[in-house]
């Protein structure tokens, strides 16, 4: 394998890329800006304006996983169907009964 071909091995471009980024690292890294002083507020866990240490906030995640799940579901059809080889007549059937297994599964999701 000729010089130019090796730097194209994943490995070893990899290897040259670790080596390139430490060395970059290390050299700008006396031009990093460092904390001087007292830290006071910038230790503080802050989230959107809210004081995490005496009020937490507990999501709903109820309407999240219906939606993640229809989602999860169609794009699994969709694969299965997309990938199901033309010429045979049973994977066709078998796209159809996986179709309506998986329209079964999200008028059990949804049902109300």
């Amino acid at each position: 394998m000729s010089g130019s071909m090796l730097l194209l091995v994943p490995p070893v471009v990899l290897t040259l890329l670790v080596v390139l980024v430490g060395v970059f690292s290390s050299v700008l890294s006396p031009l990093a800006t460092r904390r001087k002083g007292p830290k006071g507020a910038l230790d503080k866990p802050y989230a959107g304006g809210e004081n995490l240490e005496t009020h937490r906030v507990q999501p709903d995640y109820s309407q999240f996983f219906p939606f993640a799940f229809f989602f999860t579901i169609l794009h699994v059809v969709t694969l299965i169907v997309a990938t199901s080889p033309t010429g045979a007549t049973g994977s066709l059937a078998f796209a159809v009964v996986y179709v309506l297994g998986a329209l079964l599964a999200l008028f059990i999701l949804f049902r109300r």
